[in-house]
């Protein structure tokens, strides 16, 4: 795809990229793909995936209870926990705000562990890692931000979301969906949204202005971003994913040049 050759411009010392179709057909790529790269908090998406896998062998139910008192598992990993940032401190009731929350992640992934009697880290690999193939990828810090992958691995990651097979489609139509409707909140690094729509795990791109997608991305696009420079979004009117890795953290760089690339993409994707 001509619209990836872009991201060769872009002020970063190494980027890696592929689109890759809903039935798992990588349509393009750029750079290293087998190069890994610190995903930063693309990481929560792998993680959720490995919470659904979670639910559904029944390890762990969307209400039972975690985190603050009246949170559940639902909430935490929606950010509707109440958690701060980057703390246990409870800055709103369960369910009315969404607050973009590491430490919620972090006491999701514990939750889970708790329940399947094993370390999240090796839930994760089990889960999805492994049948997946994502042999590059690893969880060596938090739950929330510190995994490793190749693209390459990532391209299957996005197929599986797409098309799952780990889990049943209505889970991850479910995780790919609004929870926790019409909630203000900031959107880290775009500023504050009036309605913050999110997913299982998965940010939804909604009508959010600004936003790191593209201004033609469809409102169902989900995905996340990562501070380390990293992206993944999957945009089902377009029956495709993107994702683009670099070791150049997010910053006015990254605010100009994703969504214009973004749209490229689509452009080409569209005909």
């Amino acid at each position: 795809m001509e619209s990836l050759r872009v991201v060769s411009s872009w002020p970063v010392d190494h980027v890696a990229g592929a689109v890759v179709d809903a039935d798992g057909r990588v349509l393009g790529t750029v750079g290293d793909v087998d190069r890994r790269f610190a995903l930063a908090s693309v990481t929560k998406l792998l993680t959720s995936y490995a919470v659904l896998v979670a639910v559904e062998e029944g390890a762990v139910e969307w209400d039972r209870p975690a985190g603050p008192e009246g949170s559940t598992v639902r909430h935490l990993i929606a950010h509707t926990s109440g958690y701060g940032f980057d703390s246990l401190q409870v800055q709103a009731a369960p369910g009315t705000k969404r607050i973009y929350s590491n430490s919620g992640f972090a006491v999701l992934a514990e939750t889970v562990a708790t329940a399947a009697d094993i370390p999240f880290a090796d839930y994760l690999r089990e889960a999805v890692f492994a049948p997946l193939g994502m042999t590059s990828s690893s969880l060596d810090g938090p739950a929330g931000s510190g995994a490793t992958a190749a693209v390459a691995d990532l391209v299957r990651f996005a197929a599986e979301v797409q098309n799952p097979k780990l889990v049943s489609p209505e889970l991850v139509a479910e995780a790919t969906s609004v929870v926790f409707p019409g909630l203000r909140g900031v959107l880290p690094g775009y500023g504050s949204q009036r309605e913050n729509d999110w997913g299982l795990g998965f940010e939804i791109r909604a009508a959010k202005s600004p936003h790191w997608t593209g201004t033609t991305s469809s409102p169902r696009t989900a995905g996340h971003f990562g501070q380390s420079g990293t992206f993944l979004w999957i945009d089902p009117d377009v029956r495709a994913a993107c994702v683009v890795l670099t070791d150049r953290p997010f910053g006015q760089w990254a605010v100009e040049a994703w969504t214009p690339f973004t749209d490229g993409v689509l452009a080409e994707l569209r005909g």
